[in-house]
């Protein structure tokens, strides 16, 4: 038994990476923000957005095993350098807005066991992923390990909070009921997406399983591994609603620090709550914080054709400056505003901006019968494809004059 489970495991590794990379502290805080505040209303929400997450990384995962030549070139190939540069260019700017909510999660993490002001902690952990990035041997292994220990330790913590928390199972059932919805939650709304749609990611799948030596026998072991990983981030998403909304929401706590937050593993953990859950926030921060940097470098060099895998000098040098531009954006704007928490979900939220020219490059390229053969896209898989397209994009539309307005304002 425990030499098939050694075996299911050493199977699994790029759908843990991209729940990792999208279970950073902003997702943590937006979920925790939302279910203090609006109880279990959205849940049905992460319904929506894990569905349309499956259909794009199966997309992803299903190119990978078929190809070597990258995603990105083949666009290039099939449709202009110009496409792959677009996408390239939005894959990047979509990372720079979790880079901005990993860096404030770092500073909120770290303020919160040391009392050092936060905004000194970011630079600190910038620096230091960028000496892995450049020193780091088989950076992509280590990565995969440390992903999947991380994933599971933060569900399993949240799981038995559950048992003790012993939350309202009828009124759990009911927030995956579509209800009314109030504009004014717009932002919720759209930053709960944006924790969980993530097409940047979606579209490094492609890399990550070629990276993993996939091929077309491995089809199914890869489509499993997709799966998992987006039902694993879209779990952490409802756990943590539930349980902010069993416990904060009655006591009408206000989420304003890492602190605030721990207040929901205090049945489960005592009075060492506080630093126990700001260690995993700093690590759900690093490793997002380094791993979303590696998707964005990677994807930008590959999308300008200057190179595709972190062996290359490009892409390592497209990941720093993520890193240090995410670095200077976050101080920029934490400087201006008064609560880091609005801040993480304005984050979440503004990464959709550059989510529908992903999905389009995406579905171009799987309705290619020269591409994929008999494993091009269905109509089936097309509608909830184009469905969750059309949804973004109206959201997107919304939240343009949104963060428009929020920017003028500061």
């Amino acid at each position: 038994m425990i030499k098939r489970i050694k075996n299911i495991l050493s199977t699994l590794g790029p759908g843990f990476i991209m729940a990792a990379v999208v279970l950073g502290p902003g997702s943590i805080t937006t979920s925790t923000k939302i279910g203090s505040t609006l109880g279990y209303d959205l849940l049905w929400v992460i319904v929506i957005a894990a569905i349309s997450m499956i259909v794009y990384s199966n997309m992803s995962t299903r190119f990978g095993v078929l190809h070597s030549q990258s995603i990105l070139d083949v666009i290039a190939e099939k449709y202009g350098r110009w496409l792959s540069r677009i996408i390239g260019i939005s894959s990047f700017l979509a990372a720079l807005s979790f880079q901005f909510g990993n860096n404030l999660g770092v500073g909120m993490g770290m303020e919160t066991i040391t009392g050092i002001e936060a905004r000194i902690w970011p630079l600190i952990f910038t620096l230091l992923a960028i000496v892995l990035i450049f020193f780091a041997k088989n950076l992509y292994k280590t990565l995969e390990k440390l992903m999947m220990v991380m994933v599971i330790l933060m569900i399993t913590a949240f799981i038995v909070n559950l048992i003790f928390i012993k939350p309202d199972l009828i009124a759990t059932a009911k927030g995956f009921i579509p209800n009314q919805f109030n504009m004014d939650n717009f932002s919720q709304l759209a930053a709960i997406v944006g924790t969980t749609f993530v097409l940047n990611s979606a579209l490094y799948q492609s890399y990550l399983v070629q990276n993993k030596g996939w091929k077309i026998k491995d089809i199914k072991r890869g489509i499993r591994d997709t799966n998992l990983g987006v039902f694993l981030l879209a779990l952490m998403s409802v756990l943590v609603i539930v349980t902010a909304a069993s416990t904060l929401k009655p006591l009408g706590i206000s989420v304003n620090s890492a602190a605030d937050m721990a207040i929901q593993l205090e049945n489960l953990l005592g009075s060492y709550s506080k630093y126990i859950f700001a260690f995993g926030f700093i690590s759900a921060a690093f490793s997002s914080l380094l791993v979303n940097a590696v998707i964005g470098g990677g994807l930008l060099s590959d999308g300008l054709g200057v190179g595709k895998t972190m062996d290359e000098k490009m892409p390592k040098i497209f990941t720093v400056l993520i890193l240090i531009v995410g670095l200077v954006i976050a101080t920029f704007v934490s400087n201006g505003l008064g609560s880091p928490v609005y801040s993480l979900i304005i984050a979440q939220a503004s990464s959709m901006l550059a989510v529908p020219l992903i999905a389009i490059g995406l579905l171009l390229i799987l309705n290619r019968e020269d591409v994929m053969g008999k494993y091009k896209n269905t109509i089936f898989q097309n509608s909830i494809a184009i469905v969750g397209l059309i949804l973004i994009c109206i959201l997107v539309y919304i939240m343009y004059g949104k963060l428009i307005g929020y920017f003028t304002q500061m």
